[in-house]
């Protein structure tokens, strides 16, 4: 099965996360995001993998290579990221017969991905508590397996509460179907080329056990908190004896842990990384490559990206720092409110609930705090933003 991942977008309501990277390259616990998705397809019997790449491309193609984990990969580029159905006409050129399209920034369960590809055509759904802000499917129950009948898009009155998971596979003459008119917000959307499809044949409607889309901060910390609790304990680094770690904790070769650290899983701990000495590390952690966790620091529910420092006497809890951050001795996360509300963050310009009771602060690449940073609740700082001793951050900058 020739399997289109789509891997061009920015993620906008990602950002600052995202300013210099896409995010399907954004860390989900020993790898990237858009690699879980590959993972799947690969499991399911994929033939082939066309990425298709568009902003910062280069990071997919650098991690992909030619071949991954056996399998051909080729690469297509949209230019101009206008929507789905103009990301898979980017690849159409290479496609030869039936094709399945995954996004590169879902997680699917590999099972429901092989019962996709071998049920095609076909549509991939998950039932959701809410599903008025999902493109939501409408079914025919009369036969051994449902049949897509419509697809509507954020309805007042949903149908059903089968979610589109945005993976599907399609009939070799799909490419045909590919030039579709620009929607009302001015994109090209596959949805209508599947629209096109339920109409033409019969759609069998795949449900899937296990879906996440991760298009905000507090989803990538959530896709990380499944992720995490799913791996094998394997310890390769250099643990001191002096140390404690406790249940499903990957220390990868490279990694130092010194004496007085306590680690309890599920965590992840990447090459080059360094903790402690007398550092805790709690539950559904990420500390990547080359990160340095110092002295009487405490991490907890977070994810720490590439060579970022918390070298002392911190807290950082439910919170997502970008690449080489450096925070002061003394930064402190405050991760909850006295009036337990949901926290809430900037995303686009306008205060979204995380839908959590528990959430910390989002740091984008290159930020630097001065000693006794206080981080207030849902606080984003941009991209190389700076801070000054002593100082109480309350809003985003």
């Amino acid at each position: 099965m020739q399997t289109v991942i789509l891997a061009a977008g920015e993620g906008t309501r990602m950002r600052p996360l995202t300013a210099s990277r896409p995010k399907p390259m954004l860390p989900v616990a020993d790898r990237p995001l858009v690699a879980h998705t590959a993972d799947a397809a690969v499991e399911a019997g994929a033939t082939e993998l066309l990425f298709v790449v568009g902003y910062a491309g280069e990071d997919v193609r650098s991690y992909f290579g030619d071949s991954y984990r056996d399998v051909a990969v080729t690469y297509a580029r949209q230019s101009e990221q206008r929507g789905t159905a103009d990301a898979v006409r980017a690849a159409r050129e290479h496609l030869d017969g039936e094709f399945a399209v995954l996004n590169g920034d879902d997680l699917y369960d590999s099972g429901g991905i092989a019962e996709l590809f071998a049920t095609g055509p076909a549509i991939a759904a998950y039932r959701v508590d809410n599903p008025a802000i999902y493109g939501v499917l409408s079914t025919d129950e009369g036969g051994s397996s449902p049949r897509a009948t419509a697809i509507t898009e954020k309805p007042d009155d949903p149908p059903s509460s089968l979610a589109n998971t945005g993976a599907y596979v399609f009939p070799g003459e799909a490419v045909g179907w590919l030039d579709v008119p620009e929607s009302e917000r001015g994109e090209y959307e596959l949805t209508d080329v599947v629209a096109r499809m339920i109409q033409q044949t019969d759609v069998v409607v795949v449900e899937l056990s296990e879906w996440l889309g991760v298009g905000r901060p507090w989803e990538l910390l959530e896709a990380n908190e499944r992720t995490l609790a799913t791996l094998d304990r394997e310890l390769q680094g250099e643990i001191a004896a002096g140390a404690t770690v406790r249940g499903r904790v990957v220390v990868e070769a490279g990694a130092t842990i010194e004496p007085g650290v306590v680690i309890e899983g599920p965590a992840c701990v990447r090459a080059g990384a360094t903790v402690g000495p007398n550092a805790y590390i709690r539950g559904h952690t990420l500390l990547g490559e080359d990160v340095h966790i110092g002295h009487g620091v405490e991490v907890k529910n977070s994810v720490v990206m590439t060579e970022t420092n918390v070298p002392h006497l911190s807290y950082v809890g439910d919170s997502v720092l970008g690449r080489n951050v450096n925070l002061g001795a003394g930064t402190n996360v405050a991760n909850l409110r006295h009036d337990d509300a949901e926290i809430s963050i900037t995303v686009k310009g306008e205060r979204v609930s995380t839908g959590r009771r528990k959430f910390g602060v989002v740091v984008g690449d290159g930020v630097k705090t001065g000693i006794n940073t206080s981080l207030d609740p849902g606080v984003t700082l941009s991209k190389g933003a700076q801070t000054t001793p002593g100082e109480q951050v309350s809003r985003d900058r």
